[in-house]
Protein backbone atom coordinates (compact mmCIF):
# COMPACT_ATOMS: atom_id res chain seq x y z
CA UNK A 1 0.00 0.00 0.00
CA UNK A 2 1.56 3.61 -1.06
CA UNK A 3 1.59 6.19 1.53
CA UNK A 4 -0.63 9.27 1.39
CA UNK A 5 2.99 11.56 1.73
CA UNK A 6 6.53 11.76 0.58
CA UNK A 7 7.37 13.83 3.63
CA UNK A 8 6.35 15.33 6.59
CA UNK A 9 7.23 18.35 8.17
CA UNK A 10 6.52 19.45 12.22
CA UNK A 11 5.68 23.11 12.90
CA UNK A 12 5.98 24.17 16.16
CA UNK A 13 8.74 26.27 18.62
CA UNK A 14 10.85 26.09 20.75
CA UNK A 15 9.63 24.51 24.09
CA UNK A 16 6.23 23.32 22.82
CA UNK A 17 7.25 19.50 23.22
CA UNK A 18 8.44 18.96 20.30
CA UNK A 19 11.69 16.95 21.15
CA UNK A 20 9.01 14.89 22.85
CA UNK A 21 6.66 14.34 19.65
CA UNK A 22 9.93 13.78 17.80
CA UNK A 23 11.36 11.31 19.74
CA UNK A 24 7.34 9.16 19.41
CA UNK A 25 7.15 9.52 16.06
CA UNK A 26 10.90 8.11 15.68
CA UNK A 27 9.23 5.20 17.92
CA UNK A 28 7.00 4.58 14.20
CA UNK A 29 9.17 1.30 11.90
CA UNK A 30 9.91 3.32 8.47
CA UNK A 31 9.29 6.62 9.88
CA UNK A 32 12.44 9.11 10.98
CA UNK A 33 12.04 12.77 12.15
CA UNK A 34 15.76 14.62 11.77
CA UNK A 35 14.85 17.37 13.59
CA UNK A 36 15.77 21.33 13.19
CA UNK A 37 17.40 20.73 9.69
CA UNK A 38 16.78 24.02 8.97
CA UNK A 39 17.76 25.93 12.13
CA UNK A 40 19.45 28.97 11.20
CA UNK A 41 23.10 27.57 13.48
CA UNK A 42 22.65 23.97 13.35
CA UNK A 43 22.02 20.65 11.55
CA UNK A 44 19.04 18.41 12.82
CA UNK A 45 20.23 18.66 16.47
CA UNK A 46 23.02 20.97 17.76
CA UNK A 47 26.35 18.18 17.40
CA UNK A 48 25.24 16.81 13.93
CA UNK A 49 27.46 16.96 11.49
CA UNK A 50 25.02 16.28 8.60
CA UNK A 51 21.62 14.72 7.65
CA UNK A 52 21.54 12.49 4.94
CA UNK A 53 24.67 13.41 3.11
CA UNK A 54 24.05 16.78 3.32
CA UNK A 55 26.07 19.30 5.63
CA UNK A 56 25.52 22.36 7.30
CA UNK A 57 27.41 24.16 4.58
CA UNK A 58 25.67 22.60 1.69
CA UNK A 59 22.35 23.25 3.28
CA UNK A 60 23.59 26.80 3.98
CA UNK A 61 24.33 27.46 0.06
CA UNK A 62 21.23 25.45 -1.27
CA UNK A 63 18.39 24.47 1.09
CA UNK A 64 16.51 22.74 -1.19
CA UNK A 65 19.06 20.08 -2.07
CA UNK A 66 18.55 18.87 1.69
CA UNK A 67 14.50 18.97 1.05
CA UNK A 68 15.04 16.93 -2.08
CA UNK A 69 17.21 14.46 0.33
CA UNK A 70 14.11 14.19 2.94
CA UNK A 71 11.82 13.28 0.20
CA UNK A 72 14.01 10.79 -1.45
CA UNK A 73 15.29 8.88 1.63
CA UNK A 74 13.66 5.53 1.97
CA UNK A 75 10.48 5.18 4.65
CA UNK A 76 8.65 8.37 5.47
CA UNK A 77 11.26 11.02 6.19
CA UNK A 78 10.46 14.87 8.00
CA UNK A 79 12.02 17.58 10.19
CA UNK A 80 10.75 19.75 12.32
CA UNK A 81 10.04 23.56 11.21
CA UNK A 82 9.79 27.28 13.51
CA UNK A 83 9.08 30.61 12.74
CA UNK A 84 12.95 31.98 12.61
CA UNK A 85 14.69 28.77 10.79
CA UNK A 86 15.22 28.61 7.03
CA UNK A 87 13.22 30.98 5.06
CA UNK A 88 13.90 29.78 1.40
CA UNK A 89 12.11 26.47 1.93
CA UNK A 90 8.86 27.79 3.88
CA UNK A 91 7.06 28.04 0.61
CA UNK A 92 8.38 24.99 -0.99
CA UNK A 93 6.84 22.98 1.84
CA UNK A 94 3.96 24.65 2.30
CA UNK A 95 2.90 24.24 -1.56
CA UNK A 96 4.21 20.42 -1.51
CA UNK A 97 0.68 18.43 -1.04
CA UNK A 98 2.44 15.36 -0.41
CA UNK A 99 4.41 16.98 2.27
CA UNK A 100 2.01 16.10 5.75
CA UNK A 101 2.05 19.16 7.90
CA UNK A 102 1.77 18.45 11.10
CA UNK A 103 0.87 21.60 13.97
CA UNK A 104 2.45 21.31 17.58
CA UNK A 105 0.73 24.06 19.97
CA UNK A 106 1.17 24.56 23.30
CA UNK A 107 -0.31 27.22 25.48
CA UNK A 108 2.15 30.39 24.83
CA UNK A 109 2.55 31.42 28.67
CA UNK A 110 3.84 27.65 29.37
CA UNK A 111 5.99 28.51 26.27
CA UNK A 112 7.65 31.70 27.77
CA UNK A 113 8.26 30.72 30.82
CA UNK A 114 9.62 27.43 29.99
CA UNK A 115 12.00 29.25 27.47
CA UNK A 116 12.93 31.89 30.19
CA UNK A 117 13.82 28.92 32.50
CA UNK A 118 15.65 26.46 29.75
CA UNK A 119 17.67 30.36 29.00
CA UNK A 120 18.99 30.93 32.69
CA UNK A 121 19.62 27.03 33.27
CA UNK A 122 21.04 26.06 30.19
CA UNK A 123 18.89 23.06 30.10
CA UNK A 124 17.07 22.42 26.74
CA UNK A 125 16.80 18.48 27.01
CA UNK A 126 16.76 16.47 30.06
CA UNK A 127 17.42 12.93 30.40
CA UNK A 128 18.14 12.68 33.68
CA UNK A 129 15.97 14.07 36.87
CA UNK A 130 19.71 14.71 38.49
CA UNK A 131 20.52 17.51 36.22
CA UNK A 132 17.55 19.52 36.43
CA UNK A 133 18.59 23.22 37.13
CA UNK A 134 15.87 25.38 39.37
CA UNK A 135 15.45 29.06 38.11
CA UNK A 136 12.28 31.03 38.82
CA UNK A 137 12.09 33.87 36.16
CA UNK A 138 10.13 36.99 36.62
CA UNK A 139 7.59 37.52 33.77
CA UNK A 140 8.18 40.42 32.15
CA UNK A 141 4.69 41.87 30.32
CA UNK A 142 5.94 43.65 27.03
CA UNK A 143 8.76 41.12 26.43
CA UNK A 144 5.53 38.25 26.69
CA UNK A 145 3.29 40.40 24.19
CA UNK A 146 6.42 40.75 21.46
CA UNK A 147 6.84 36.65 22.01
CA UNK A 148 3.11 35.83 21.98
CA UNK A 149 2.88 38.41 18.70
CA UNK A 150 5.39 36.64 17.03
CA UNK A 151 3.70 33.15 17.39
CA UNK A 152 0.29 34.65 16.33
CA UNK A 153 1.88 35.69 12.84
CA UNK A 154 3.55 33.05 12.03
CA UNK A 155 0.51 30.59 13.15
CA UNK A 156 -1.59 33.04 10.70
CA UNK A 157 0.25 33.14 7.92
CA UNK A 158 0.87 29.72 8.20
CA UNK A 159 -3.51 28.87 8.41
CA UNK A 160 -4.01 31.44 5.05
CA UNK A 161 -1.38 29.53 2.99
CA UNK A 162 -3.41 26.04 3.94
CA UNK A 163 -6.28 27.63 3.42
CA UNK A 164 -4.99 29.25 0.19
CA UNK A 165 -4.13 25.53 -1.17
CA UNK A 166 -7.14 23.83 0.03
CA UNK A 167 -4.44 21.68 2.10
CA UNK A 168 -5.16 20.64 5.57
CA UNK A 169 -3.19 19.70 8.89
CA UNK A 170 -3.08 17.56 11.69
CA UNK A 171 -3.17 19.66 14.87
CA UNK A 172 -1.86 18.42 18.27
CA UNK A 173 -1.31 20.55 21.43
CA UNK A 174 1.88 19.63 24.11
CA UNK A 175 -1.30 18.33 26.45
CA UNK A 176 -1.89 15.60 23.67
CA UNK A 177 1.54 14.25 23.83
CA UNK A 178 1.21 11.22 26.49
CA UNK A 179 -2.61 10.56 24.66
CA UNK A 180 -1.60 7.24 22.99
CA UNK A 181 -5.32 7.56 21.59
CA UNK A 182 -4.47 11.39 19.42
CA UNK A 183 -0.71 9.83 19.13
CA UNK A 184 -2.34 7.04 16.95
CA UNK A 185 -4.45 9.29 15.03
CA UNK A 186 -1.52 11.06 14.16
CA UNK A 187 0.37 7.98 13.03
CA UNK A 188 -2.43 7.00 11.02
CA UNK A 189 -2.49 10.66 9.48
CA UNK A 190 0.59 9.69 8.53
CA UNK A 191 -0.21 6.43 6.50
CA UNK A 192 1.20 4.27 9.93
CA UNK A 193 -2.31 3.17 11.88
CA UNK A 194 -2.06 1.81 15.19
CA UNK A 195 2.19 1.85 15.46
CA UNK A 196 2.44 3.33 18.44
CA UNK A 197 2.21 1.35 21.81
CA UNK A 198 4.10 3.79 24.08
CA UNK A 199 5.53 7.12 24.50
CA UNK A 200 9.07 8.03 24.50
CA UNK A 201 10.60 7.53 27.72
CA UNK A 202 13.80 9.00 26.65
CA UNK A 203 12.79 12.89 28.06
CA UNK A 204 12.08 13.80 31.65
CA UNK A 205 9.12 16.87 32.16
CA UNK A 206 11.71 19.82 33.32
CA UNK A 207 9.22 21.62 34.93
CA UNK A 208 5.88 20.14 35.81
CA UNK A 209 5.36 22.46 39.02
CA UNK A 210 1.76 24.81 39.15
CA UNK A 211 2.80 27.67 37.24
CA UNK A 212 2.68 30.10 40.43
CA UNK A 213 5.90 27.93 41.77
CA UNK A 214 7.69 28.11 38.84
CA UNK A 215 7.47 32.33 38.25
CA UNK A 216 9.11 35.13 40.60
CA UNK A 217 6.08 37.30 40.49
CA UNK A 218 2.64 35.35 40.10
CA UNK A 219 0.67 37.85 41.32
CA UNK A 220 2.12 40.87 38.62
CA UNK A 221 1.41 37.99 36.33
CA UNK A 222 -1.78 37.50 36.68
CA UNK A 223 -2.75 40.96 36.53
CA UNK A 224 -0.83 41.25 33.33
CA UNK A 225 -2.39 38.83 31.66
CA UNK A 226 -5.65 40.28 32.40
CA UNK A 227 -4.96 43.25 30.43
CA UNK A 228 -3.96 41.33 27.00
CA UNK A 229 -6.15 41.32 24.36
CA UNK A 230 -5.94 37.56 24.03
CA UNK A 231 -9.08 37.63 21.38
CA UNK A 232 -7.92 41.05 19.65
CA UNK A 233 -11.09 42.25 20.17
CA UNK A 234 -9.35 45.91 20.21
CA UNK A 235 -8.85 45.34 16.02
CA UNK A 236 -10.77 47.42 14.20
CA UNK A 237 -11.59 45.08 11.24
CA UNK A 238 -11.13 45.70 7.43
CA UNK A 239 -12.89 43.53 4.99
CA UNK A 240 -11.26 46.30 2.11
CA UNK A 241 -9.98 45.27 -0.90
CA UNK A 242 -6.32 45.08 -1.06
CA UNK A 243 -4.11 47.78 -4.05
CA UNK A 244 -1.62 47.63 -5.84
CA UNK A 245 1.10 50.03 -5.50
CA UNK A 246 -0.28 52.13 -8.52
CA UNK A 247 3.20 52.88 -10.02
CA UNK A 248 1.82 55.11 -13.28
CA UNK A 249 0.75 57.62 -10.89
CA UNK A 250 3.62 58.47 -9.21
CA UNK A 251 5.92 61.83 -9.78
CA UNK A 252 9.75 62.59 -9.90
CA UNK A 253 11.29 66.27 -9.32
CA UNK A 254 13.32 66.71 -12.37
CA UNK A 255 15.96 68.74 -10.86
CA UNK A 256 16.03 66.83 -7.63
CA UNK A 257 16.06 63.22 -5.74
CA UNK A 258 12.73 62.89 -4.39
CA UNK A 259 9.59 60.79 -5.58
CA UNK A 260 6.10 61.57 -4.53
CA UNK A 261 3.64 58.48 -4.27
CA UNK A 262 0.30 60.57 -4.50
CA UNK A 263 -2.55 59.38 -2.14
CA UNK A 264 -6.05 60.65 -4.15
CA UNK A 265 -8.10 63.73 -3.14
CA UNK A 266 -5.29 64.33 -1.01
CA UNK A 267 -3.37 67.79 -1.60
CA UNK A 268 -1.63 66.23 -5.25
CA UNK A 269 -1.76 69.62 -7.19
CA UNK A 270 -0.40 71.57 -4.47
CA UNK A 271 2.93 68.70 -4.15
CA UNK A 272 2.89 68.55 -7.82
CA UNK A 273 3.34 72.45 -8.19
CA UNK A 274 5.96 72.12 -5.18
CA UNK A 275 8.00 69.80 -6.48
CA UNK A 276 7.83 71.05 -10.22
CA UNK A 277 9.86 73.73 -8.61
CA UNK A 278 12.39 71.96 -6.92
CA UNK A 279 15.85 71.92 -7.99
CA UNK A 280 16.46 73.34 -11.43
CA UNK A 281 12.59 72.68 -11.83
CA UNK A 282 9.96 70.21 -14.07
CA UNK A 283 8.27 66.69 -13.81
CA UNK A 284 9.10 62.97 -14.34
CA UNK A 285 6.09 61.09 -14.68
CA UNK A 286 4.96 58.19 -16.72
CA UNK A 287 6.73 55.64 -14.49
CA UNK A 288 6.43 51.67 -14.76
CA UNK A 289 8.18 49.07 -12.27
CA UNK A 290 11.02 49.16 -14.86
CA UNK A 291 11.35 52.50 -15.23
CA UNK A 292 11.08 53.19 -11.23
CA UNK A 293 13.90 50.60 -10.74
CA UNK A 294 16.30 52.60 -13.25
CA UNK A 295 15.49 56.22 -11.56
CA UNK A 296 15.96 54.33 -8.02
CA UNK A 297 18.76 52.69 -9.06
CA UNK A 298 20.53 55.99 -10.74
CA UNK A 299 19.63 58.10 -7.64
CA UNK A 300 21.19 56.66 -4.92
CA UNK A 301 20.31 58.84 -1.75
CA UNK A 302 16.78 59.58 -3.18
CA UNK A 303 13.95 60.00 -1.30
CA UNK A 304 10.18 59.01 -1.20
CA UNK A 305 7.24 60.34 0.51
CA UNK A 306 3.64 60.76 0.67
CA UNK A 307 0.90 63.11 1.96
CA UNK A 308 -1.67 62.22 4.37
CA UNK A 309 -4.59 64.51 4.84
CA UNK A 310 -7.73 64.58 7.49
CA UNK A 311 -10.05 61.68 6.62
CA UNK A 312 -12.94 64.07 6.47
CA UNK A 313 -11.85 66.71 4.28
CA UNK A 314 -10.12 64.01 2.00
CA UNK A 315 -13.92 62.41 1.80
CA UNK A 316 -15.13 65.84 0.65
CA UNK A 317 -12.79 66.19 -1.81
CA UNK A 318 -13.66 62.63 -3.20
CA UNK A 319 -17.29 63.63 -2.72
CA UNK A 320 -17.16 67.13 -4.58
CA UNK A 321 -14.20 66.31 -7.38
CA UNK A 322 -16.00 62.57 -8.79
CA UNK A 323 -19.88 62.82 -7.52
CA UNK A 324 -21.46 65.72 -7.19
CA UNK A 325 -19.89 66.99 -10.20
CA UNK A 326 -21.38 64.22 -12.11
CA UNK A 327 -17.48 63.30 -12.91
CA UNK A 328 -18.54 59.80 -11.89
CA UNK A 329 -21.75 59.57 -13.71
CA UNK A 330 -23.18 56.05 -13.51
CA UNK A 331 -21.68 55.82 -9.19
CA UNK A 332 -23.75 59.18 -8.63
CA UNK A 333 -26.89 57.52 -10.14
CA UNK A 334 -26.74 54.61 -8.36
CA UNK A 335 -26.01 56.91 -4.59
CA UNK A 336 -29.16 58.70 -5.11
CA UNK A 337 -31.43 55.51 -5.36
CA UNK A 338 -29.51 53.18 -3.75
CA UNK A 339 -27.44 55.15 -0.83
CA UNK A 340 -30.20 57.92 -0.15
CA UNK A 341 -27.48 60.26 -1.43
CA UNK A 342 -29.60 63.45 -2.01
CA UNK A 343 -28.17 65.32 -5.32
CA UNK A 344 -29.73 67.53 -7.71
CA UNK A 345 -29.25 67.44 -11.42
CA UNK A 346 -25.17 68.08 -11.79
CA UNK A 347 -26.33 71.87 -13.60
CA UNK A 348 -28.16 72.50 -10.37
CA UNK A 349 -25.27 71.75 -7.95
CA UNK A 350 -23.86 75.27 -7.77
CA UNK A 351 -27.51 76.44 -5.92
CA UNK A 352 -27.20 73.61 -3.66
CA UNK A 353 -27.82 75.15 -0.11
CA UNK A 354 -24.99 74.67 3.10
CA UNK A 355 -27.64 72.55 4.53
CA UNK A 356 -28.26 70.53 1.63
CA UNK A 357 -24.88 70.43 0.65
CA UNK A 358 -24.20 68.82 4.55
CA UNK A 359 -26.64 66.15 4.14
CA UNK A 360 -25.65 64.83 0.75
CA UNK A 361 -21.76 64.64 2.44
CA UNK A 362 -23.37 62.99 5.45
CA UNK A 363 -25.20 60.18 3.30
CA UNK A 364 -21.80 59.83 1.34
CA UNK A 365 -20.08 59.40 4.01
CA UNK A 366 -22.43 56.62 5.46
CA UNK A 367 -22.00 55.20 2.33
CA UNK A 368 -18.23 54.95 2.69
CA UNK A 369 -18.48 53.14 5.85
CA UNK A 370 -19.85 50.58 4.02
CA UNK A 371 -18.20 50.49 0.53
CA UNK A 372 -14.56 50.33 2.24
CA UNK A 373 -15.72 47.47 4.00
CA UNK A 374 -16.71 45.74 1.05
CA UNK A 375 -20.32 45.29 1.72
CA UNK A 376 -21.17 47.52 -1.75
CA UNK A 377 -21.00 46.22 -5.43
CA UNK A 378 -19.84 49.61 -5.88
CA UNK A 379 -15.81 49.41 -6.77
CA UNK A 380 -13.89 51.06 -3.51
CA UNK A 381 -12.04 53.64 -5.90
CA UNK A 382 -8.80 54.97 -5.09
CA UNK A 383 -10.28 58.11 -4.97
CA UNK A 384 -12.03 57.44 -1.45
CA UNK A 385 -9.80 54.28 -0.67
CA UNK A 386 -8.64 54.37 2.89
CA UNK A 387 -5.29 56.00 2.99
CA UNK A 388 -4.16 52.20 4.81
CA UNK A 389 -4.82 50.91 1.98
CA UNK A 390 -3.24 52.77 -0.53
CA UNK A 391 0.10 52.95 1.28
CA UNK A 392 0.32 49.02 2.07
CA UNK A 393 -0.29 49.02 -2.09
CA UNK A 394 2.81 51.36 -2.18
CA UNK A 395 5.01 48.64 0.20
CA UNK A 396 3.77 45.72 -2.50
CA UNK A 397 6.55 47.71 -4.45
CA UNK A 398 8.38 50.20 -2.20
CA UNK A 399 7.03 51.93 0.90
CA UNK A 400 7.53 55.88 1.25
CA UNK A 401 10.57 56.79 2.79
CA UNK A 402 8.49 59.49 4.92
CA UNK A 403 5.12 60.08 5.93
CA UNK A 404 3.93 63.38 5.34
CA UNK A 405 1.09 65.42 6.75
CA UNK A 406 -0.64 68.33 5.31
CA UNK A 407 -0.75 70.23 8.49
CA UNK A 408 2.80 70.46 8.73
CA UNK A 409 3.88 70.66 4.92
CA UNK A 410 5.70 73.65 4.58
CA UNK A 411 7.77 72.00 7.32
CA UNK A 412 8.25 68.34 6.21
CA UNK A 413 8.71 69.13 2.17
CA UNK A 414 11.30 71.74 3.33
CA UNK A 415 13.58 68.86 5.36
CA UNK A 416 12.76 66.56 2.50
CA UNK A 417 14.23 69.25 -0.16
CA UNK A 418 17.07 69.63 2.56
CA UNK A 419 18.01 65.95 2.54
CA UNK A 420 18.65 65.55 -1.06
CA UNK A 421 20.52 68.64 -1.11
CA UNK A 422 18.15 71.10 -3.02
CA UNK A 423 17.12 74.27 -2.06
CA UNK A 424 13.07 74.39 0.07
CA UNK A 425 10.83 75.83 -2.67
CA UNK A 426 7.80 77.20 -1.07
CA UNK A 427 4.79 75.46 -0.86
CA UNK A 428 1.35 76.74 -3.01
CA UNK A 429 -1.86 77.71 -0.53
CA UNK A 430 -4.42 75.55 0.40
CA UNK A 431 -6.97 75.02 -2.60
CA UNK A 432 -10.11 73.97 -1.34
CA UNK A 433 -11.72 71.30 -4.72
CA UNK A 434 -14.86 73.32 -5.73
CA UNK A 435 -18.25 72.82 -3.85
CA UNK A 436 -21.40 74.88 -3.60
CA UNK A 437 -19.98 75.38 -0.06
CA UNK A 438 -16.58 75.00 2.04
CA UNK A 439 -16.25 72.09 4.37
CA UNK A 440 -15.71 75.06 7.39
CA UNK A 441 -19.21 76.10 6.81
CA UNK A 442 -21.07 72.74 7.59
CA UNK A 443 -18.39 70.66 9.92
CA UNK A 444 -20.22 69.20 12.99
CA UNK A 445 -19.80 66.61 15.33
CA UNK A 446 -21.76 64.13 13.27
CA UNK A 447 -19.68 64.65 10.20
CA UNK A 448 -16.48 64.32 12.12
CA UNK A 449 -18.04 60.87 13.74
CA UNK A 450 -19.37 59.87 10.11
CA UNK A 451 -15.62 60.06 8.65
CA UNK A 452 -14.45 58.54 11.88
CA UNK A 453 -17.32 55.42 11.38
CA UNK A 454 -16.09 55.18 7.64
CA UNK A 455 -12.11 55.24 7.77
CA UNK A 456 -11.68 54.07 11.27
CA UNK A 457 -8.57 52.41 11.14
CA UNK A 458 -7.04 55.72 9.12
CA UNK A 459 -8.04 57.28 12.43
CA UNK A 460 -6.41 54.67 14.75
CA UNK A 461 -3.31 54.09 13.18
CA UNK A 462 -2.75 57.88 11.82
CA UNK A 463 -3.92 58.97 15.57
CA UNK A 464 -6.01 62.20 13.31
CA UNK A 465 -7.70 64.17 15.69
CA UNK A 466 -10.93 66.36 15.01
CA UNK A 467 -10.79 68.50 11.82
CA UNK A 468 -9.93 71.75 11.45
CA UNK A 469 -9.60 74.50 8.65
CA UNK A 470 -6.26 74.68 7.31
CA UNK A 471 -4.51 78.02 8.14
Amino acid sequence: MSLPFDSFVIFAEMRTGSNLLEATINRIEGVTCHGEVFNPVHLGHPKTKQVLGVTLKERLENPSSLLARIREAPGLNGFRFFHDHEPRIFDEVLADRRCAKVILTRNPVESYISLKIAYNTNRWRLTDIRDRRDFKPPFKPAEFEMFLAELQAFQLRLMRELQKSGQTAFYIDYDDLLDLDVLNGLAAYLGHAGEIDAVSGDLVKQNPEEMEAKVRNFPEMEAALARIDWANLSRTPGFEPRRGPAVPGYVAAAGADLLYMPIRSGIEDRVRAWLSGIGSGGLTEEFNRNLLRKWKRSRPGHRSFTVLRHPLARAQAAFAGTILNGKYGEIRELLRWGYDVVMPPVEEVGAMDSAAYREALLAFLKFLKVNVNGQTPIRVDPVWASQRAVIDGFGQFSPPDMICREDRLEEELGFLAEAVGVAPAPVPPADEPWAPVTLAEIYDGELEAAARDAYAQDFVLFGFGKWSPPD
